[in-house]
């Protein structure tokens, strides 16, 4: 037997059956009785053609032109440089660097930190569509070109700077930087001692011989076995990075009679990426993870970046001097004050830092309990005509006033770049690749900095 609703629907169906009449559930009655709703049904099954330009894809005034048109104004005869294809020759014309050069930018812009994820975008987005202008592009195509042209990219990163320095839009006669660590592509498990690097030492190079053994094997003579061939590739690449642990090995542990250094037994090496050395850094969180030191430098003025550089050295305390040398070869000018945080406190760089007549702004450290003398801008019996002039200037009004535009530019520049410009963790291993990744993301903060003045 059918009650009402089930006797209503079924003269619906036999009714309307074949329209574009459909019923939903939980209806009343007296919306049942006048009939189910007719509507315009989707039909995803159905075939259609789009013409489109592509330059109509993006709007006039849209970010990703002002990317485009400042790489067009580049000079980007460093990346042709090592491109074989050329004319008269044989082989597949590269892509154009200015579409690879730009594809990074505008990735770096928009927080896209790997490979295969551009690839998607490129496919998907319609800016990235309009940036390849109708090339297409793979992820192994994209990660090579992005940390193959370490020099060109350092060297496009001063250039690009250049010009707003000469301009007078950016001065570096007063920088602040600050660190960034950033959580690198290695485990806390790769970190091993030195017995169990000899151990695997001892196993990669057994499984090598094992795997060249069975490619020369009478059996397998003038075969070509892409899969043997593969796996030799990975079994020489391990028993490379596990020599490159070893060998980084004296470095970690420290000379005897050294303060913090570890022992013998308790130092480590990762053979994930061996130049980490002991690289267990405390990040933001509290928690410590293998990472990189991102350097940057800034322009308290204009918050423009003016110098970067990636270290695997936890301590802060050896790299400033090199960020201001650095600084002053990439734009001919001379750094007279120098803003850093109290991590970077040596009294060996502040006498150096006088002897080069650059002012040091950084916090005299509170002394420990133990100490005689309590008074921490007080000159001690051991300081330099420099430290003692260090600690009486960080004592002034005027120094702990000017002080204040450290955190201001160097704290906002370093989130910016971690949260927007694709500086986190890193999908690249070494401080060549790594130190593409954040030439990258510091030259498309530029550019969003000073669009007006590189057009």
């Amino acid at each position: 037997m059918l009650d009402a609703h089930g006797a209503i629907f079924c003269m619906q169906d036999a009714i309307l059956g074949g329209t574009d009449a459909v019923n939903f559930p939980n209806q009343t009655v007296e919306q049942l009785r006048r009939g189910a709703a007719r509507m315009r049904l989707a039909d995803r099954s159905q075939v259609a053609m789009h013409f489109c330009c592509i330059d109509e894809l993006v709007s006039a005034d849209h970010q990703v032109r002002t990317i485009w048109a400042a790489v067009c104004q580049m000079d980007l005869s460093a990346f042709i440089a090592p491109i074989a294809s050329r004319e008269f020759t044989e082989g597949r014309p590269a892509n154009d660097v200015r579409v690879m050069v730009g594809l990074w930018l505008w990735a770096a812009v928009n927080n896209i930190p790997r490979g295969r994820q551009l690839e998607r975008c490129c496919e998907r987005d319609l800016t990235f569509k309009w940036m390849c202008g109708g090339l297409s592009m793979n992820y192994h195509t994209l990660n090579d070109f992005r940390v193959g042209h370490q020099k060109a990219l350092d060297e496009l990163f001063a250039a690009t700077l250049g010009r707003p320095v000469h301009a007078g839009l950016v001065g570096v006669t007063r920088i602040s930087q600050d660190g960034l660590r950033v959580r690198a592509s290695a485990g806390t498990g790769g970190f091993r001692r030195k017995p169990t690097l000899e151990k695997c030492l001892a196993e990669a190079g057994a499984h090598l011989a094992d795997l060249k053994k069975l490619r020369d094997s009478p059996e397998n003579e003038g075969v070509e076995d892409q899969d043997n061939a593969f796996e030799i590739a990975l079994a020489t690449d391990r028993l490379d990075r596990v020599k490159a642990a070893l060998a980084q090995m004296p470095l970690v542990e420290a000379p005897k009679g050294k303060r913090h250094s570890k022992p013998e037994s308790a130092a480590r090496v990762s053979t994930a990426v061996p130049e980490l050395k002991a690289g267990l850094m405390k990040m933001p969180d509290g928690g410590y993870n293998p990472a990189y030191n991102v350097q940057l430098a800034s322009d308290p003025d204009s918050r423009a970046v003016v110098g970067v550089t990636v270290s695997n050295s936890g301590a802060d305390a050896p790299l400033s001097e090199p960020m201001r040398q650095q600084v002053q070869e990439r734009t001919d000018k001379k750094v007279s004050m120098h803003m850093i945080d109290g991590g970077y406190v040596n009294l060996e760089a502040i006498d150096t830092a006088a002897a080069d007549n650059v002012t040091l702004m950084m916090p005299v450290p509170k002394p420990n309990k133990n100490a005689k003398e309590q008074d921490r801008y007080a000159r001690r019996q051991d300081d330099s005509d420099a430290v003692a002039e260090w600690r009486a200037r960080m004592n002034s009004e005027l120094a702990k006033e000017i002080y204040k535009d450290r955190a201001a530019t160097s704290e906002t520049v370093n989130a910016d770049l971690r949260t927007f410009r694709g500086m986190s963790p890193f999908s690249v291993r070494g401080i060549a690749k790594t130190t593409c990744v954040a030439l990258w993301s510091a030259l498309a903060y530029n550019i969003l900095h000073f669009s007006t003045a590189l057009s």
